[in-house]
């Protein structure tokens, strides 16, 4: 179930006769509780509640039916119930069906209120249901009732009209909803009548009965008419004049609405057929409180209403207001905040910095429903508001000058799908109305509405197609004047003596683009990322599907005043992409101007563990220092102004690592394992092993484990057979050999790899072998979870085969071993060797071999050859725990965890003398320390591709 299914489940609920037998039950299916965990709690098995009619499901609530008036009483008894935390309830819940008391166990909250008030808390309880919440949601759930209402509706409308389901009418479908949902808003704010728009529509309109065309009723012919009017003057040369109206023949029940226009009801000529159900959803839909509506999390959440493969999710896509703050934020607002606060009382110094206001312009070129623009808007607002409150308060200025000085027009944005376009424009409409019931009235904000004037300018299309410059045309000045269709609207920027001058005006580009991997592109994607980065990059095909809008929008601010900033999967900043792609980035004189590093950028979706991004910021202003920002903990963030940022998100003027062909002198060489391409023919598990040995005893000198990642990591037996040139003979004389070789040199001689078909020559060898071990074998995974504290390391001893799946240090000294189970080595490898999918990727060239390492001495390898010695005994103490046992980050054992921890306070001791604080300083030392170890290499070139 979504969130609007949720609160659907939960208004039904609350709606119904109060049933103490059977409220816990039914509230628990509200919030998605399977039939199978019902019946247990219902027969007892698993219901381990100690108080009188309570239910308790295990990790998630322990809630009761209370005895009339005994509410708190019960409550309390549930606090109480010493199995409450013992069996790790989040919630406690308590009614009468009068009365609902309610606490959050983990977040704190308190619920008291009516009966049938509960579906106004219901957000409170959706981590029931897997489904992460906000606190703007928990107090604003009319954005999701509205929402589901919509969505019904919407729903109907395809069903009863499937001609505007078409590609051709489904843009006038989706602006038909805009409509509906501005004259909503508008009957519930003051800007029509109260409840004039639904009541004519109960009125005027009748519901369809029998077949035919009388099943429709007039709904479609009530509203069009209505909409009419809205696109319709009543004034002629700025005098009231019926003459347009009369000449357009509103009815009389139309008539008395006010012309609306702005774009929104141009057109307004035709209408979808409505159902008697449709008819019933759209008077449901007029029910509810519009005026609470907060357009940053309504029209979120909206755009997946026309969207038919992301209805499933709807109610989901909200991103949080401080989550897009971490973008706004160090971009610009911050700015305006400290010129605000540098302003003190100079009236002067106050009025240019409103003018300044005017002339910033905010676009975003994957805009979605304008969640970025209106935050934006509304916080610019709140600036204005305290530049006005300095210069003496709303009172004392003339209502030209009360007015705001920030246009709509300013904010652009693309959107590649149509309703969300529609939705973002209405969005900032919302917005402005807000801002000025908020900052001027309710009285002059419903005088300045109508008739709407050009709300922001949101271009539907493929923002990796369209010419950004023609989207957002470069501006030098802004005239301070806006008009459009509803004549001008009075902003004027003026300075101290009232006399409209010339301000330079600023563009910010944000957002938060799209994020595909090459894997997950479809062709369009792929086409578009070819498009825009052939013949600029060597290889454009690693990249994620974000980084054409940071290439874009480098491009566009190139020449002109501004800064862009966007959200992004973390993945561009990390391994080969960094060489590949930041030279093009920071090239005529761009620079980070911020970054936020690594953190969880969460939605509403069930189970959604959030997707992990950073948040990078460029300018070509070499004026000012860099911020560094990182999520220190839950909630907290940490803010450090530094010299530089480096594409790695480190402080510091830091060198692109490039690989390299072989480590520094004194550290071992790690290689690839060796690659059979054989069909699966040299490769035994434990059954096929055993029966060749069952069977041919001689067989045995041939076969060797042959381990990779995943067989080391979790303790799977395979094997190889493993033959060395003198022996050939022998070995062909085994039948089960002889079979398999053969087998080998066919499939190697069919092969449509011109280089793989020689190797049919010798089908006892393995196709690509490295080297094996003589004494002893460090292997390392390839690619591991990033769950793990540290990465995947062992040592085997003896004839291990490693696979082209995992890297092997042959015949090393152990203190090579404690370098790569360290913390130190981990940062490293997941800065700049990236990541596959969520999981670090590892590479002896551009990890290992980069890795910086200080002068050893003797005493120091000897210190580090004791750690890891401890890692193996720690280990070995748990025989037979496998690797993916013992470093599961819930489940590692004391005595292993502290063996790492010695060998890291030994590591970190020989960098540093003393132990590092965090991650961000062991990534800033290992970067100065690679920095000196290249200083004398020659810098990378252009868009050249890492070897």
């Amino acid at each position: 179930m979504n969130a609007v299914e949720i609160e659907e489940a939960v208004s039904d609920l609350a709606l119904q006769p109060f049933d103490p037998a059977e409220f816990t039950f039914r509230f628990l299916a509200a919030f998605s509780a399977r039939d199978t965990t019902l019946k247990r709690l219902r027969k007892g098995d698993s219901n381990q509640s100690d108080v009188p009619g309570g239910v308790l499901w295990r990790g998630n609530i322990h809630l009761a039916a209370a005895p009339a008036g005994e509410v708190g009483t019960t409550l309390a008894a549930l606090r109480a119930s010493p199995r409450t935390a013992a069996q790790k309830a989040k919630f406690i819940l308590a009614t009468d069906g009068e009365t609902v008391e309610a606490e959050d166990l983990i977040g704190g909250d308190v619920i008291a209120c009516a009966y049938a008030d509960l579906p106004r808390h219901f957000a409170t309880f959706l981590p029931l249901a897997g489904i992460s919440t906000v606190k703007e949601i928990k107090n604003n759930p009319i954005d999701v009732k509205a929402t589901g209402r919509l969505n019904k509706l919407y729903v109907e409308l395809l069903k009863d009209n499937p001609d505007w389901a078409t590609e051709e009418r489904r843009h006038a479908l989706n602006q038909f909803m805009a409509r509906l949902i501005f004259c909503f808003f508008a009957e519930d704010t003051g800007i029509f009548r109260e409840n004039q728009f639904t009541a004519t529509i109960t009125r005027m309109s009748h519901a369809g009965h029998g077949s035919g065309d009388e099943q429709w009723g007039n709904t479609h012919d009530v509203l069009t008419e209505m909409f009419r009017a809205m696109d319709t003057p009543v004034t002629h040369d700025g005098n009231l004049d019926p003459r347009h109206r009369i000449a357009a023949a509103i009815r009389p029940y139309a008539d008395v609405f006010p012309y609306v226009n702005g774009g929104l009801f141009t057109g307004a000529t035709d209408g979808p057929r409505f159902s008697r159900t449709a008819r019933a959803y759209l008077l449901r839909a007029g029910e509810l409180d519009w005026k609470e509506i907060n357009p940053d999390i309504f029209g979120s959440m909206i755009q997946a209403v026309a969207d038919d493969g992301e209805r499933g999710e709807l109610g989901m896509h909200y991103t949080s207001v401080p989550n897009i703050l971490k973008v706004l934020n160090p971009l610009f607002l911050d700015d305006l905040r400290g010129s605000l606060a540098a302003a003190g009382d100079s009236r002067q110094r106050l009025r240019n910095l409103r003018k300044r206001l005017g002339s910033i312009r905010v676009f975003d070129p994957a805009c979605g429903s304008g969640n970025f623009l209106v935050i934006a808007y509304k916080e610019m607002r709140a600036i204005e508001a305290a530049i006005v409150a300095k210069l003496g308060g709303e009172d004392s200025l003339k209502l030209a000058d009360r007015r705001s000085v920030i246009p709509l027009s300013n904010f652009y944005g693309i959107e590649i799908k149509g309703f969300a376009a529609e939705i973002a424009r209405l969005a900032l409409l919302i917005a402005e109305f807000q801002a000025d019931c908020l900052y001027l009235s309710q009285q002059e904000a419903r005088a300045m509405v109508l008739p709407l004037h050009k709300t922001g300018q949101i271009t539907v299309g493929n923002a990796l197609r369209l010419d950004w410059l023609e989207v957002c045309p470069p501006v030098r000045a802004a005239t301070g004047a806006e008009h459009d269709l509803g004549g001008p609207t009075g902003r004027l920027t003026l300075d101290a003596s009232g006399i409209e001058t010339v301000v330079e005006g600023e563009t910010y580009i944000c957002g938060n683009p799209p994020y595909k991997g090459f894997t997950y592109q479809n062709t369009e994607q792929k086409a578009d990322l070819e498009h825009l980065l052939s013949g600029r990059l060597s290889s454009f095909k690693s990249l994620d599907y974000v980084a054409a809008w940071f290439v874009k929008g480098r491009d566009y601010i190139l020449n002109q005043a501004g800064s862009l900033a966007f959200v992004t999967t973390n993945s561009i900043c990390q391994g080969e992409v960094v060489p590949n792609l930041w030279p093009i980035l920071l090239a005529d004189g761009f620079r980070i101007s911020f970054a936020h590093t690594s953190f969880k950028w969460r939605n509403l979706a069930s189970n959604n563990a959030g997707v992990t991004v950073a948040i990078v910021g460029l300018t070509k202003s070499r004026v000012g220092s860099a911020w560094l920002y990182d999520d220190v903990q839950a909630g907290q963030t940490q803010a450090r102004a530094v010299e530089a940022i480096s594409p790695y998100l480190v402080a510091g003027q830091s060198r692109i690592v490039i690989g390299r062909p072989l480590p520094e002198q004194g550290k071992a060489r790690m290689l690839w394992g060796n690659k059979p391409t054989d069909g699966g023919n040299l490769i035994l598990d434990e059954t096929e092993r055993h029966g060749m040995l069952t069977t041919f005893p001689e067989a045995a000198r041939f076969i060797r484990p042959f381990l990779g990642s995943a067989e080391f990591i979790r303790g799977a037996q395979r094997y190889c057979l493993w033959i060395e040139d003198e022996d050939v003979t022998a070995a062909e004389a085994i039948p089960a050999i002889a079979t398999r070789l053969e087998a080998v040199r066919n499939f190697r001689a069919a092969s449509v790899a011109a280089s793989t078909r020689p190797a049919a020559a010798y089908p006892h060898r393995f196709r690509q072998i490295q080297e094996t071990a003589k004494r002893s074998t460090i292997i390392v995974a390839s690619v591991s979870s990033e769950g793990r504290p540290y990465l995947p390391v062992d040592l085997l001893q003896g004839s291990a085969i490693i696979s082209n799946l995992a890297f092997a240090l042959y015949d090393a000294p152990l203190w090579t071993m404690a370098l790569i189970a360290s913390r130190l080595h981990l940062v490293w490898i997941a800065t700049v060797c990236g990541k596959l999918k969520t999981d670090f990727r590892y590479s002896n060239t551009l990890g290992w071999n980069t890795f910086p390492v200080p002068r050893l001495t003797e005493q120091d390898k000897a210190d580090l050859t004791r750690t890891a010695e401890n890692i193996l005994l720690a280990r070995e103490a748990h025989f037979p725990a496998t690797i993916a046992d013992l470093y599961d980050p819930e489940a590692m054992p004391d005595d292993l965890r502290r063996a790492h921890d010695e060998n890291d306070e030994v590591l970190e001791r020989i960098y540093i003398g003393r132990r590092f604080r965090n991650d961000t300083e062991r990534l800033e030392k290992l970067f100065d320390l690679y920095t000196k170890m290249t200083a004398n290499q020659p810098k990378p070139k252009k868009g050249k591709k890492a070897a």
